[in-house]
């Protein structure tokens, strides 16, 4: 599929229709927003504004959520308009964390990605204990607490309607990467989200491990789009497994309630 056609699929399926468990989906005429019915923020999953109309908009959502004491997540993509929509939330106060690569495959296509050999130390992740496993990983990883993460998966693993797959690479009994993938019911797309793995454990083929045995299990579901909000470690390896880049998104977080 062309450019336009991804980007059109992604944006209707992901961005304006997808309905979470655990927040509650509300449109308006610029704005999709999903309010969290947990302790994490709310988000901003589309916006359709211009130079008219985009300042005021975005004090109409600073507002809401202040009123229902709520952080949120606006996630911009590089193709959103106006084109200088992050310049004008870093203006209101929201903090812009560092930008990610869409990157998606087409399971459709000829594919590197499914014949990839899966390691034997890679399987499904079946507990809640190894779920805190996983935390802990990110946690060594990433030197900064994921406990909100852990909940959220928890949550998710315990609801089938979530469509969560979670895998793990295990050595001598020891969880050193892992990677997590959701299917989205209704959509062509199935997303790939961790893939962390601990320094001594790198380039030993758990990362591809891990994409493969997602993006077969994806197949077999009937889900033959793949993405991936992709850091710029992570982007050249999904590149090489054929993954392309289809534009940049920035999670900027809003201003604390008053």
């Amino acid at each position: 599929m062309d450019r336009d056609t991804i980007l059109n699929l992604y944006n209707q399926h992901l961005r304006i229709e997808l309905i979470e468990p655990d927040s509650l989906m509300e449109r308006t005429d610029s704005v999709i927003r999903k309010v969290s019915l947990t302790t994490e923020p709310g988000f901003i999953s589309y916006s359709k504004m211009d130079e008219t109309n985009a300042d005021r908009v975005i004090e109409e959502q600073i507002a809401y959520y202040n009123n229902l004491k709520q952080q949120f997540e606006w996630k911009v993509f590089d193709y959103d308009q106006p084109l200088d929509l992050i310049e004008k939330l870093r203006k209101k106060g929201f903090t812009l964390e560092e930008s990610e690569a869409l990157m998606i495959s087409d399971l459709t296509e000829t594919n590197q990605l499914l014949p990839t050999p899966i390691l034997p130390e890679v399987r499904n992740i079946m507990t809640e204990q190894e779920i805190w496993e996983i935390i802990k990983l990110e946690d060594e990883v990433w030197n900064h607490n994921h406990q909100d993460l852990g909940e959220r998966l928890i949550w998710d693993f315990n609801d089938s309607s979530a469509n969560l797959s979670l895998y793990g690479a295990f050595v001598d009994g020891k969880l050193v990467s892992a990677a997590w993938m959701y299917l989205h019911e209704g959509t062509p797309f199935s997303s790939l989200w961790g893939g962390s793995t601990l320094a001594d454990y790198r380039k030993k083929g758990f990362y591809s491990s891990l994409l493969a045995i997602r993006a077969r299990e994806a197949v077999e579901c009937g889900y033959p789009l793949l993405t991936v909000d992709a850091s710029s470690m992570s982007k050249p390896i999904l590149e090489k497994h054929g993954f392309r880049c289809y534009g940049y998104s920035t999670p900027c977080m809003s201003p604390k309630f008053e």
